[in-house]
């Protein structure tokens, strides 16, 4: 599974945790919890697209047509 969406699944399943929490404390702990969830995901999400970035870039530069040199 992609990691950010694994992350967002742990984000929901805290939600759900803090929904049927009685106690305020464990309510606020597992929302706390569900948020981090959510920054791991986005923080993974642009690490991807970073990682994803740098790999086009280099296929980019080796695929570039090379000058050839004048001959003067």
């Amino acid at each position: 599974m992609y990691p950010p969406d694994e992350f967002l699944k742990h984000a929901d399943d805290c939600q759900r945790m803090a929904k049927v929490a009685c106690d305020p404390t464990t309510k606020a702990t597992w929302r706390q919890m569900s948020q981090r969830w959510v920054q791991c995901a986005e923080r993974a999400k642009d690490e991807d697209a970073i990682a994803n970035n740098a790999v086009w870039s280099r296929r980019h530069r080796m695929n570039r047509p090379t000058r050839l040199a004048s001959a003067d």
